[in-house]
C-alpha cells in the first residue's frame, strides 16, 4: 500500500515539473514577443534615418508551371516568393531570453515591403496564403508565402506549334520608391547572387506541353522614370519555355496532311469523271476549313502574325482549290467535240506528241496519219480508215457472187461484165460510171454514197473526240506530277522553318552568360540531400537517446516501487 502511494506521488511530481517547464518556456516566448512589440509600429519603415534604405531580397521558387493560355495570353504559375529584410527594432539578446533564437509572428503584426506582381492579369496582387513571418535574434526577417499568379505573357505565334515563348514575372513595391526600399536578388551559399528562378526537383511538377529552357532573373532599372517613381526599379523573373509539339503533330498536322493528300489521288479517276473529282476536292476543302477553325480557336486574335500551321492550312487549301479548278478545265477538254471546237495541229502536236515524250511515254498519235485538204476544208484521216473506205467502195460496186467466182469466170473464158469498164478510183467516179451504165440504180447509188459519207464523218468525229479525251488525260498526268511536287515541297518547306525555330542559347541578346542549368540544380539537390541525410541521422540519434532515457526512467520507477532507496 505504501509503495503504491509513493508511485502516484512520484508520477504527479513529474507531471507538474513537465507542465511547469512548458509554461515557463511559453511564458519566455510570450515575454520576448511582448518586449519586442511593446513600442513597435508596423507602419514605419525599419530605418534609423529617413534617408536610409531598406534592402529587400527577393527569390522566386517555381513549383508548377500550370498552363499558358495562348488565347488569353495568360501564364499561370504556382510559386513560393521568398522575401527577406532586416528590422533593427526586432533584435534581442538570446542569453536574456533562455536561448530563443527564432520566433514566428503573424504577417499583419510587422512591417512588410508590399512586394506585388506588377504584370498580373486578374487584379489579385496578394499571395494565396499569408504565412507567418520568421524573425531571428539579429533582426533578420524571413517571409515565404505561397502564391498562384496569373500574369500576362505576350504570345509570339509565328511558328506555332513549333514556337517558344518568353514570359516574365515583374515584382516591385507597391508603396515604397527606390529611395526608400532597395530591391535586390537574394543570395545563396557563399554569397552568390541567385540570378535564376529556383526550382526544387522534388516538388516541381513538369508541364506536359511546355519545357523550361531558360529561367533567368535580374534587376531592371527603368531610366525613363525617376527614383521617386514606383516604376523605377523592378525584379524581373523570365521563363523561356519551348513548346512540345507532339500533341499537335498527332492530332492536327498528320490528319490534315493525310486528308489533303487525298485530293491528289483524284487524278487517278478517268478524265470524264469530273463530278466525282470535284466531290473529292470539295470534301477535302471542307475538312481543311474545319482544321483551320480549330486552330483559330487556339491562337490569339491578332493581325501581327499568322501561325505556321495556319500558313500550312492556307497553302493546302490553295492547292486543293487549284486542283478543283484544274479538274474543271480537264473536264472541259474531255467533253469537247468537232461540232463545238476545232482541234488545231499545234495543240495535237503539243499534247499528244511532245508531252508524252516528256513523261517517258510513247506518242498518242499515229505517225502514218495523213492530212488532206478538200475544197478548203481540212480532213484528217488515219491510214487504217482509208483502207476500210476503199474496201467498202469495192464491196458496193461488185456483187458478192462475182467476188467469189471472178477468177473461175476468167479461167473458163467467159465474157467480162459491163461493170468491168467502170472506174473505181474514187467514189465520185464510181457514181458517174454506175449512172451511165445503169441509170435506174442511180437512187440506190446515192443512198449508198450517203451511207459511206455518214460513216466517214462518224469515224472522223469519233477520232477527234478520242483525241480530246487523250488531251484531257495528258493534262491530268502533267497536273498530277505538278500537284504532287508542289504538295511535298510546300509541306516540307513550311514545317522545316518551324523545326529550326529553337530557343536561343542565351536568354538575353548580346549576353554570353547562361543561368543555372538542370545539372547545376541537380548538384545543389545532391548537396541538399546529403545535408538532409546528416540532419536525419542526427534526429534519429536524438530519438534513440530519448527512448533510452525513458527506458531508464521506467526502470528506475519500477525499482523505486520495490525499493524506495534505489533511486
Amino acid at each position: 500500500m505504501m509503495a503504491v502511494c509513493n508511485f502516484w506521488i512520484f508520477s504527479g511530481v513529474l507531471t507538474i515539473l513537465w507542465l511547469s517547464l512548458g509554461l515557463v518556456h511559453c511564458n519566455e516566448e510570450s515575454q520576448l514577443i511582448g518586449d519586442l512589440f511593446r513600442n513597435y509600429n508596423k507602419n514605419i519603415r525599419p530605418v534609423e534615418h529617413p534617408e536610409d534604405k531598406v534592402q529587400v531580397m527577393i527569390k522566386l521558387t517555381l513549383t508548377n508551371l500550370i498552363s499558358l493560355n495562348e488565347k488569353e495570353e495568360t501564364l499561370t504559375t504556382n510559386v513560393w516568393i521568398e522575401i527577406q529584410w532586416t528590422d533593427y527594432r526586432l533584435v534581442w539578446n538570446t542569453s536574456q531570453y533562455y536561448g530563443i533564437k527564432t520566433i514566428r509572428v503573424p504577417y499583419n503584426t510587422v512591417w512588410l515591403p508590399d512586394i506585388v506582381l506588377e504584370n498580373n492579369i486578374d487584379g489579385k496582387f496578394d499571395v494565396a496564403y499569408y504565412a507567418n513571418v520568421l524573425i531571428s535574434n539579429e533582426g533578420w526577417m524571413y517571409w515565404l508565402p505561397p502564391a498562384i499568379y496569373r500574369s500576362t505573357c505576350a504570345i509570339e505565334i509565328t511558328y506555332f506549334p513549333f514556337d517558344y515563348q518568353n514570359c516574365t514575372l515583374a515584382f516591385r513595391s507597391q508603396t515604397y520608391s527606390a529611395k526608400e526600399v532597395d530591391l535586390v536578388l537574394a543570395t545563396g551559399d557563399e554569397d552568390v547572387t541567385i540570378e535564376w528562378v529556383d526550382i526544387d526537383p522534388e516538388a516541381f511538377t513538369e508541364n506536359g506541353e511546355w519545357a523550361i529552357v531558360h529561367r533567368p532573373a535580374r534587376k531592371v532599372i527603368n531610366t525613363r522614370y525617376s527614383p521617386d517613381d514606383l516604376e523605377y526599379q523592378e525584379i524581373i523573373f523570365n521563363l523561356v519555355i519551348q513548346r512540345k509539339p507532339l500533341f499537335y503533330i498527332i492530332n492536327v498536322i498528320l490528319p490534315c496532311s493525310l486528308i489533303s493528300s487525298l485530293v491528289v489521288l483524284a487524278y487517278f479517276l478517268p478524265a470524264q469523271a469530273g463530278g466525282q473529282k470535284l466531290t473529292v476536292s470539295i470534301s477535302v476543302l471542307l475538312a481543311q476549313t474545319v482544321f483551320l477553325f480549330l486552330i483559330a480557336q487556339k491562337t490569339p486574335e491578332t493581325s501581327l502574325a499568322v501561325p505556321l500551321i495556319g500558313k500550312y492550312l492556307i497553302f493546302v487549301m490553295c492547292v486543293t482549290t487549284l486542283i478543283a479548278t484544274n479538274q474543271i478545265v480537264v473536264l472541259n477538254f474531255s467533253l469537247r467535240s468537232p461540232s463545238t471546237h476545232t482541234m488545231s495541229y499545234s495543240i495535237k502536236h503539243l499534247c499528244l506528241e511532245m508531252v508524252p515524250r516528256f513523261l517517258g511515254m510513247s506518242p498518242l498519235v499515229d505517225d502514218s496519219e495523213v492530212t488532206a485538204e478538200v475544197n478548203g476544208i481540212r480532213e484528217r484521216r488515219r491510214s487504217s480508215f482509208g483502207l476500210m473506205q476503199r474496201a467498202e467502195e469495192y464491196v458496193l460496186k461488185q456483187p458478192r457472187s462475182e467476188m467469189m467466182f471472178d477468177k473461175q469466170r476468167e479461167r473458163h473464158g467467159l465474157t467480162r461484165s459491163i461493170v468491168d469498164n467502170i472506174d473505181v478510183s474514187s467514189t465520185a467516179n464510181l457514181y458517174k460510171s454506175l449512172a451511165q451504165a445503169a441509170p435506174e440504180i442511180k437512187q440506190c447509188v446515192d443512198a449508198c454514197n450517203f451511207i459511206a459519207e455518214s460513216t466517214k464523218q462518224q469515224n472522223d468525229i469519233g477520232s477527234e473526240i478520242e483525241s480530246w479525251v487523250l488531251i484531257g488525260k495528258m493534262i491530268d498526268k502533267v497536273c498530277f506530277w505538278a500537284a504532287m511536287l508542289l504538295f511535298i515541297v510546300g509541306t516540307v518547306g513550311i514545317f522545316l522553318t518551324g523545326h529550326v525555330n529553337k530557343a536561343p542559347e542565351f536568354p538575353f541578346p548580346g549576353e554570353d552568360k547562361k543561368v543555372k542549368s538542370w545539372m547545376d540544380l541537380r548538384g545543389r539537390v545532391d548537396s541538399g540531400e546529403s545535408m538532409f541525410m546528416s540532419m536525419l541521422t542526427c534526429h534519429i540519434r536524438k530519438r534513440i537517446d530519448l527512448i533510452l532515457n525513458i527506458s531508464k526512467l521506467k526502470g528506475c520507477l519500477e525499482m523505486h516501487i520495490s525499493d524506495p532507496m534505489f533511486c
